[in-house]
Formats: structure tokens, C-alpha cells, sequence
């Protein structure tokens, strides 16, 4: 019968753990041995020489006792400059040289994360179950001839719990869990990496002798597992590759004595952007990819978060978990304690959907700005969420709209919040089309209802302008959907200069296309604007009067004037 990892210990025989013992912890021991010696010689000779003094006259003891003084001032003195220098050669020439004294140690953390935990990637999980069960039996996989999968990578967009899986994974195995970062092989002397490597390996290798297995999880493995670069100069180039080379050394390792070391690592960044020697099969085996949890699993997250705190009855986590489209775990945990916050700051024991409307509103769109706008600056403001919002709600195939406000956050003096009502992965020409014209909705009204416009519509990354004209080249330029006809990802056709080696004939025409899309939608938003140029002016007024609307709120208004939104139009 095949028996678990996580019992081997238990078969091993005592003098077996003993010579383990011995093995980690030999200069300890030789230490205490040597202090025990010092100690007991020093107390020998310390009394013959009290004796031996006590004897001598009057006049030689107090000769005696000058010298000895002076002599342990200048011993004292000589000690405080020599020491530091002894120890520092002795690290230098002794042990790796000045990586070491830099070295930090890496200890065995204790993970007690339940397997049931695990909430917001039931695919993850049940890929990684495969490797809990192998972990657990490797006398199954050796029956047929197989290996245990001995480096996994976890790949996926920060705060989705890919530490928490490998926590997971660890207390379900009931292995050691050997816990780093990517930036700890990452130091200013040449050799550090490398020898903080072997440093872990050498670790993992004693505690799975001793626990018959062990779990290696490095966080932020782009840290290091970037591809190998030539060397430029001051030795940067030299270390980085000497620690991605002792990392393939050690994984190879692992293959040629099967000690029962897994390996797990996590990164934010694609796998293209790793060395490609760390992903080849042998190394890195497996790769489970983790993303951000759907309706049904942000649903599981929020009852799971809100069993930890005192919540009111009309609390709805279906409610909540369609709200907060494209949430991380973290941040769903971060929004239920600033909701707290905001309970326990107006003294409430309770929280309620109240309080996490509002914890959703910091989340998503930050903390009012201490910026105060004047009367003209707010009229212009309103009038240019306004068309955002209009647009949004008329012509937006999918989204809907939540929030308009002219308080100023993050920066901005105002915004609207749309979001579409379920997860879309592949938006279509229309959609593109409508956010296109959602984007430059706020320029046609501010000329409509002021003749210019402001600095509001440009400027930035984040400006209307700047989004409006980075989909519409998207469309053109990598999508194929432009007037002329032509098709193909033109970026990518990039020269040495990386700019595309297209002809200027092609880059005009492209270039056209763009403005031929822009100009469109600005002719069909300003036609809307002008007919509902009443609608206009309501929600406008209605900004200026409560600063913020919130969905009901900005449904009424439409409501009253026998408007539909477009994503819920047959």
C-alpha cells in the first residue's frame, strides 16, 4: 500500500535524524564545544595567576598591577581597530567574499492555509490538486515509470492569490515551505545571487532528507529569470546571468537525485519576458495561469469576506459581486475594509451596502481631491460629463452607466463611470465605435454649448482625446477596420529604429483612415447632442445641483424623457 510524504519521517531511524542533525547544525556544536574549553582553561589559569600574585611583595604588585593596566587599555584600543579588519578579510578571503556578508538568510515559514480557502480559481486549483496528489503518493507516479513535475510557475495579474495557492499547495502536502523573493538574488556585488541560490537549494535539500520532502515558492521570479544580457560593465550583466545559471544548475539538480523538492514560482509579467532556458521542459513543467475571478467566483469571495465581519440584513453579495466587475480578490478584501472603516468611523458596529457603495467609490475612483472649483469651472465640468454620459447610455452597445460626478478625484475634475453589465473579452467594430464616440462626446458638447473648448478634452494619457484616437489607430492600424480596405497588423512590422517599415504612401492612408473613423463619430454624437440638446441641459443642472448621480439617479433622468439605453435595446 502506497503511503503519503508527510508520514516518511516517522519510519526514520533516530540515529539517522541524529547524523541530520549533526549536518545542519555541526558549527553550533563546535562552537559550544570550543566556548566550554575556553571557559573552563581560562578559569584554570585565572586562579593559578591570582595565587601566584597574592604571593609576591608589596613593591611588585603594585609594578604588576600598572603594567597590567596600561596593557589592557592599549589591548582594548587595538582590538577596536584590528577586529573590523580581521572580519572582513576572513568574509572576503574565507567565505565568498563580500556577496556574503550580504547575504540573507532564507528560513522555513509555517503555512497553515486551508485547501477549502482557495476562493476565485477553481481552474488553478484543480490543476494544482494534480500536483497535491503526486506530492502525496510518489510511489503512484514511480509505478508507472514517471517523475514528479518539479518547477511550476504561477502566472497572473497581481492581488489573484498565486502566494495563497502556493500556501495552499504547502499545508495540504504538509511539506516545509521554503518562502523568497525574486529581488533577494539581486544584490550590488558580483556572486551574491548565486551564492543566495545555492544557499536555498542547500536548505532544501537538508529539509527534505530530514521531512522527506520540501516546497521551494519564489515570488517575483522576474526579478531575476529576465533573459541573460551581455555585459555592459561594472559586472551587472555578469551577476544577473550567474544567478539565472545557478538557478538552471540547482533545477537540473533536483532531476539527476530525486529528493522530493518542488519548486513553485509566481510572476505579474508575461512568460515571454522570462529567460526562455528557465521554461524549457525539465525546468519549469507546468504552468497554471490565474486570472481574475468571474461573477459566480466574486460572489464566492464576498460571502466568504463578509462572514469575517457584522453585516446589516439587506447586504447582497450577488449585488456586490455584479458591481464590482474585473475585482481581484484583493481587491474585494481591500473594499470591505474601507467599508469598516467608514462604519467604525461613524460609530457603527454594522456594516452595510451603504458603506461599501462608498468603499467602492474610493476603490475605483480615489478620494476627493482638495481642489475647489469655481462656479464657471463647475458649469463647464458638468457640461462635459454630461455628454460622456448621454452618449454613454444612448449609443454603448454593452456598458452601462453607474456614476457621473464633478468632484474632483485622482486628478480629473470630473468623470463618468461606465462598465459593461458581464465580462467582455473580444469587443466588436460597434463597441470599439462607442467608445470612440463616449470619448469625444465631451468635446462635441462643450463646443455646442460654449462654442470652444477646454483643456479637459487632451492633454494626457488619460484624456478623452488620447483614448478616442489610441482605438480608433487600434482599429486601423492592427484590426483591419478602416475605410481604405487595408488589413494586417502594421505595428508589428516594426525596423531597427522601432518604427514600422511600412512605405509613406501606406502610412498616409492609414493615417487617414484614423481621422476618417474620428471624424465620423464626432459628426453622429454632435447630430445626438443637438436633438437632445434638453437632455443636455437637465443633466447638466442635475450635476451642478447633488454633484454626484448615481444609477438610478441618471435613469430617471433619461427615463423622463423616453430614452432607452442601447445594451438593453432589442
Amino acid at each position: 500500500m502506497a503511503c503519503g510524504v508527510k508520514q516518511e519521517p516517522s519510519f526514520r531511524p533516530i540515529n539517522f535524524r541524529w547524523t541530520v542533525f549533526i549536518r545542519i547544525y555541526w558549527l553550533k556544536i563546535l562552537l559550544f564545544i570550543v566556548l566550554i574549553a575556553v571557559i573552563t582553561a581560562s578559569t584554570f589559569f585565572i586562579r593559578y595567576s591570582i595565587t601566584s600574585f597574592m604571593s609576591l611583595e608589596s613593591f611588585s604588585k603594585k609594578q604588576i598591577a600598572g603594567n597590567m593596566a596600561l596593557f589592557m587599555v592599549v589591548l582594548v584600543i587595538t582590538q577596536m581597530v584590528s577586529m573590523p579588519i580581521m572580519l572582513g578579510l576572513q568574509f572576503y578571503f574565507l567565505q565568498g567574499g563580500f556577496a556574503k556578508m550580504f547575504q540573507t538568510k532564507i528560513d522555513a515559514a509555517k503555512v497553515n492555509t486551508k485547501w477549502d480557502e482557495v476562493i476565485g480559481m477553481e481552474g488553478a486549483k484543480k490543476e494544482a490538486w494534480e500536483i497535491v496528489k503526486l506530492l502525496k503518493d510518489r510511489h503512484l507516479i514511480k509505478a508507472i515509470g514517471g517523475k514528479v513535475i518539479k518547477g511550476t510557475l504561477l502566472i497572473g495579474p497581481p492581488g489573484c492569490g498565486k502566494t495563497y495557492l502556493a500556501k495552499a499547495i504547502a499545508s495540504e502536502c504538509g511539506l516545509p515551505f521554503l518562502p523568497a523573493v525574486g529581488s533577494d538574488f539581486v544584490g550590488m556585488f558580483v556572486g551574491q545571487g548565486a551564492a543566495q541560490m545555492r544557499s536555498l537549494f542547500k536548505q532544501a535539500r537538508t529539509l527534505a532528507k530530514l521531512e522527506g520532502g520540501c516546497i521551494i515558492f519564489i515570488d517575483e521570479i522576474d526579478s531575476f529569470a529576465r533573459p541573460r544580457q551581455q555585459e555592459q560593465g561594472f559586472g551587472g550583466a555578469t551577476s544577473h546571468n550567474a544567478c539565472i545559471n545557478q538557478f538552471l544548475t540547482e533545477m537540473d539538480g533536483l532531476r539527476q537525485t530525486e529528493n522530493n523538492i518542488v519548486v513553485l514560482a509566481a510572476t505579474n509579467v508575461n512568460e515571454n519576458e522570462l529567460d526562455s532556458a528557465v521554461l524549457r521542459s525539465g525546468r519549469f513543467d507546468r504552468k497554471l495561469y490565474i486570472t481574475r475571478p468571474n461573477l459566480s467566483e466574486r460572489k464566492e469571495l464576498f460571502d466568504f469576506y463578509l462572514k469575517k465581519f457584522k453585516v446589516a440584513d439587506n447586504m447582497d453579495s450577488t449585488v456586490l459581486a455584479k458591481k464590482c466587475l474585473w475585482f481581484s480578490p484583493a481587491d474585494i478584501e481591500s473594499m470591505l475594509r474601507e467599508g469598516s472603516l467608514i462604519a467604525a468611523r461613524d460609530k457603527r458596529d454594522t456594516l452595510n451596502m451603504k458603506d461599501l457603495s462608498e468603499a467602492y467609490d474610493r476603490v475605483i475612483f480615489g478620494m476627493k481631491s482638495n481642489i475647489t472649483l469655481n462656479d464657471k469651472e463647475k458649469m463647464w465640468t458638468a457640461y462635459h460629463e454630461a455628454g460622456h454620459a448621454i452618449i454613454g447610455y444612448m449609443l454603448h452597445p454593452t456598458d452601462d452607466i453607474i456614476k457621473a460626478t464633478i468632484i474632483p478625484r485622482k486628478g480629473s475634475l470630473g468623470m463618468v463611470y461606465r462598465r459593461p453589465a458581464e465580462e467582455q473579452y473580444a469587443p466588436d467594430q460597434n463597441e470599439l465605435l462607442a467608445d470612440i464616440k463616449v470619448s469625444i462626446a465631451s468635446y462635441v458638447a462643450e463646443k455646442l454649448k460654449f462654442g470652444i473648448t477646454t483643456q479637459g478634452v487632451g492633454g494626457g494619457p488619460s484624456s478623452d482625446f488620447h483614448r478616442a484616437m489610441t482605438v480608433a489607430k487600434n482599429m486601423v492600424w492592427n484590426l483591419g477596420m478602416g475605410k481604405s480596405g487595408l488589413i494586417g497588423d502594421f505595428e508589428s512590422m516594426n525596423n531597427n529604429f522601432g518604427m514600422p517599415a511600412i512605405s509613406e504612401k501606406t502610412k498616409e492612408m492609414l493615417d487617414n483612415d484614423v481621422q476618417d473613423i474620428l471624424q465620423n463619430c464626432v459628426r453622429e454624437v454632435d447630430g445626438i447632442l443637438k436633438n437632445k440638446k434638453d437632455v443636455l441641459d437637465e443633466f447638466a443642472q442635475e450635476l451642478l445641483k447633488k454633484d454626484d448621480l448615481e444609477y438610478d439617479e441618471i435613469k430617471a433622468i433619461f427615463d423622463k424623457h423616453g430614452i432607452q439605453p442601447a445594451n438593453r435595446k432589442a
